[in-house]
């Protein structure tokens, strides 16, 4: 969307009263609004008049102030039953809407300063190809892995999901394989092709990852998919799984190769790390990390790395000497790693993005300028 199309979409929202249809629900009718602005989120705080990001942008709609029971009266009765349950007991719950002929939502009911508040998320109505998502062309080798712990990173809201959802499409696509993905909630609804997948929500057809987890390796996956390791218990069989010889997706909430590591081995206890360290050297076989940036013109471009695991990353690893997995990327671009400094300068020069928004995101600013200088 150019970037005049979005101040004048902006200036139309800003302006413009929403009234309910006939019928719906008053979070039906903004999950409505939401579609029909092509926007990405819907996020209802106390305070505040509701408020949608449209391609990245908050904007604020012309709407009376929320208050948390307002929310809490809008949202609550829209969960499933073991959703509702999750937040009277914890304050937190997640889950996954449907709106007939609208599409897809996915909810988080949460409370901030003892206040309920939302944050809605649109989901596509159809799994995206990868060549769609304007992954760096290195993406690609994430579908033609055949064993391992696979981890993909980045920050929340930066396409993550997305991106694992469009590598279970592209296996579906081309290889008859059995995949099981076990997700809160779940998000992106495949359909079978060449493959066979089950897809387990958590709450409703599991009480929680770890069971799911230990449920679905009795079932002989080719292909497992976890939507987020959570907890210690999930992750130690995760690395389990991926040890043995099983394919294993996860995502993780990080940004850089080093912390992505790092968040694995400290959920455990210091006297247990060097040995789960020991696991994720012999289990790992790669990590992609992603992250979005303003594309020029309008809408967002995404930027990733990635480290292809060999010997050298898991001698890294096991000394715990996570700054240097860095470098083996470079070591390893053959097999196919690739630099977040080099798609960046790749971005930049393709004129997609801004210099200084790829600068400010560069985990090596000295390596972008290099990569900027050459080719």
């Amino acid at each position: 969307m150019a970037a005049d199309d979005l101040e004048r979409l902006v200036s139309e929202l800003e302006a413009t009263r929403f009234d309910a249809p006939e019928g719906a629900s008053r979070l039906e009718s903004w999950l409505v609004l939401l579609a029909e602005r092509d926007g990405s989120d819907l996020l209802l705080v106390a305070g505040e008049p509701p408020a949608l990001r449209v391609h990245g942008r908050i904007v604020r709609a012309d709407h009376p102030l929320l208050d948390g029971v307002d929310i809490e009266e809008m949202v609550l009765p829209e969960l499933p039953p073991h959703a509702q349950r999750a937040f009277r007991e914890c304050g937190i719950a997640d889950a996954a809407r449907q709106v007939p002929g609208v599409g897809r939502f996915r909810i988080n009911l949460h409370r901030e300063r003892g206040r309920t508040a939302a944050a809605i998320r649109r989901l596509p109505r159809q799994v995206p190809a990868l060549g769609s998502l304007n992954l760096p062309p290195g993406a690609e080798l994430l579908t033609r892995l055949q064993r391992g712990l696979v981890l993909v990173g980045g920050a929340t809201g930066s396409g993550k999901t997305t991106t694992l959802a469009a590598v279970v499409e592209a296996i579906n696509a081309r290889e008859p394989k059995h995949i099981i993905t076990i997700e809160d909630p779940i998000e992106y609804e495949h359909v079978n092709r060449q493959s066979v997948i089950e897809q387990v929500e958590i709450g409703i057809d599991a009480p929680d990852f770890p069971t799911a987890l230990r449920s679905a390796l009795r079932q002989m996956p080719d292909v497992l998919v976890i939507g987020e390791m959570r907890d210690p218990e999930s992750m130690r069989i995760a690395l389990a799984a991926g040890e043995t010889g099983q394919l294993v997706f996860s995502t993780v909430h990080t940004t850089d190769m080093p912390s992505t590591i790092g968040r694995i081995t400290d959920s455990f206890p210091a006297e247990r790390q060097p040995t789960i360290r020991q696991e994720i050297a012999a289990a790992l076989t790669a990590v992609f990390i992603q992250t979005l940036l303003p594309r020029t013109g309008g809408g967002r471009m995404p930027a990733a790395e990635m480290l292809v695991v060999q010997y050298g990353a898991r001698q890294h690893i096991r000394r715990n000497a996570l700054h240097h997995l860095h470098q083996e990327i470079t070591i390893t671009r053959k097999s196919g790693s690739f630099t977040l400094e080099e798609c960046l300068a790749r971005l930049v020069k393709d004129g997609l993005v801004d210099r200084n928004d790829a600068a400010l995101r560069a985990n090596h600013p000295e390596d972008f300028e290099h990569a900027m200088r050459v080719g």
